[in-house]
């Protein structure tokens, strides 16, 4: 919801999905719902693109960009990486436009899109301001939930529960429920219904970003300004990584006020993550957080290639078209500079990234899918929790590793998927 990217991920990261224990969901028997989201303003008569779907994708033409998104771009040509016209094409790479879920101007959300046109009918009941507890169990089969609303609380009782709380609250809610590593629960005094590994597998894109302060010329007139509109893929072929395994982005501003209006930036992420981090319970309390160690950069095979991406932006930043609209850079998060070009010692540039480094806000994996009979997996290819009965998970905490690309789009087509699955059921 942050920056309305709407990018897909990668046929190949599916298939890998599927080689991990995934059965069913591969690129090819994904991607048609992918074509059944979206209303591409762009490419609606291609074949890997949908037109009238309930998600707009749009790429902001460049004569509405920044400041900074024409000097990332043309920065990036200059060293060689070459122009995408459309990133969300089976196989692009390159300097290209965001594709965003934006018409006429306006963010075109998933309520907007899929539950207000819906909002009418008769069997559909949505209550607002709900806090869940957890889910109410019949010896194994899920009966319902416990949730909090403005009137108390309540139970709510159903043939069906779907969970569709996010990596990092329906995790929560399953181990409140007595789904979750039977060792920690126990500790908390919560009744072990099914011992599986929720919280584990944590996955998360790492960034490092360059704040640059801005020539004033190059500033952004005001904070309604689109903050992003160039993001540069690549590949970057280090340990063993697939194609289209980092990325690049710019900023326009980094902030509301007069002293972000000064600011704009360039930043790396790791797109194909290795590392793995961890959310754990601490307390039954149902309005307590969690735990979180995201352990980024934990993996030696993604600080390698993270090294590697902060010298591309060095090279970038020096290139004439930023540093023509710059007056300095510095490290967006600490404020200080490490210039991996100018030969550090390895362990300052370390030092550096590790506190410079920023979750891009696309945790994944805590409640994993995989084979019923691995270990590692908390539901099985058809969404639904192993060990007991009526209790589904679709959202992106099912997802074995992130993918290549920002998760929106493929949380949407996750729910897509499932729903024709549950509607064939219902069918049959």
């Amino acid at each position: 919801i942050n920056g309305e990217i709407a990018i897909r991920a990668l046929l190949d990261d599916f298939d890998r999905w599927e080689k991990d224990g995934c059965a069913g969901w591969s690129g090819e028997e994904v991607w048609p719902f992918f074509n059944t989201l979206e209303d591409d303003h762009d490419y609606p008569d291609m074949a890997y693109h949908g037109r009238g779907g309930p998600i707009p994708v749009y790429r902001a033409p460049l004569e509405s960009w920044g400041v900074v998104d024409l000097a990332l771009r043309a920065a990036a040509l200059e060293l060689g990486y070459g122009w995408d016209a459309d990133h969300n094409a089976p196989h692009g790479s390159g300097v290209a436009a965001w594709a965003i879920n934006s018409r006429d101007g306006q963010r075109v959300t998933t309520n907007d899109g899929y539950l207000e046109p819906a909002r009418e009918r008769a069997n559909l009941t949505i209550v607002g301001d709900a806090h869940v507890d957890r889910v109410l169990f019949d010896g194994r089969r899920a009966v319902g939930v416990r949730v909090h609303t403005a009137d108390g609380w309540l139970e709510l009782h159903a043939r069906e529960v779907v969970l569709c709380a996010g990596a990092i609250h329906t995790p929560l809610i399953l181990m409140r429920s007595g789904i979750g590593p039977a060792a920690e629960l126990r500790e908390l005094g919560i009744a072990v219904l099914a011992d599986l590994p929720v919280g584990r597998n944590l996955s998360e894109h790492p960034g490092v970003d360059f704040a640059l302060t801005l020539r004033p010329e190059a500033r952004a007139a005001s904070s309604d300004a689109r903050h992003t509109n160039c993001c540069v893929r690549y590949s970057s072929n280090l340990a063993g990584a697939g194609v289209h395994d980092m990325i690049v982005n710019s900023f326009n501003l980094l902030g509301a006020d007069e002293a972000g209006l000064r600011l704009g930036g360039i930043g790396v992420a790791v797109f194909q993550v290795y590392s793995r981090g961890r959310l754990s319970i601490t307390t039954p309390d149902p309005f307590a957080d969690p735990e979180i160690d995201l352990a980024m950069l934990c993996d030696e095979r993604d600080l390698l290639r993270m090294r590697d991406g902060v010298r591309r932006l060095a090279e970038l930043a020096r290139q004439p078209a930023i540093a023509g609209v710059v007056e300095q850079v510095s490290g967006a998060r600490t404020g200080r500079f490490v210039d991996p070009l100018g030969a550090p010692d390895l362990q300052e540039l370390d030092d550096w990234l590790l506190d410079e480094c920023v979750d891009w806000q696309h945790p994944v994996g805590t409640c994993r899918m995989g084979a019923p009979d691995d270990p590692r997996a908390v539901v099985d290819p058809d969404c639904r929790v192993l060990g007991v009965d009526g209790q589904r998970v679709v959202d992106a905490s099912l997802m074995p590793e992130v993918p290549r690309a920002n998760t929106h789009l493929t949380c949407v087509m996750l729910g897509e998927r499932v729903a024709a699955r549950l509607r064939a059921s219902t069918a049959s």
